[in-house]
């Protein structure tokens, strides 16, 4: 049974950071490219951070946090992390972990987490 769980939310006043994690059990970690996804109150899913692979040569960010959050993973404990510093408010929302399949055996398998809170405020 796969299963993919966000960790290390919480509240956080501007400017300062937090470190999201997401473990992934039950799937061959490194044939999934993952990704971070945050949704805001009233507002569409968005990606956030995201590899295109299932190593870690090559990510993509959204253009409002470049150069604020880093993605990173290690596929040796098939986690997951995004790092966030200089947290503006706007940052606020629910941050969802996505596994995407990108082999010849997982092509077409998308895994999601529950989520986890991101609060940005003073």
């Amino acid at each position: 049974q796969v299963q993919v769980a966000e960790s290390g939310g919480g509240s956080v006043q501007p400017g300062g950071s937090l470190r999201l994690s997401c473990a992934a059990s039950g799937l061959t970690f490194s044939s999934y490219a993952m990704s971070w996804y945050r949704q805001a109150p009233g507002k569409k899913r968005e990606l956030v951070a995201g590899f295109t692979s299932g190593g870690s040569s090559s990510a993509n960010y959204a253009d409002s946090v470049k150069g604020r959050f880093t993605i990173s993973r290690d596929n040796a404990k098939n986690t997951v992390y995004l790092q966030m510093n200089s947290l503006k408010p706007e940052d606020t929302a629910v941050y969802y972990c996505n596994a995407l399949g990108v082999s010849s055996t997982s092509w077409g398998l998308d895994y999601w987490g529950k989520g986890t809170l991101v609060t940005v405020s003073s």
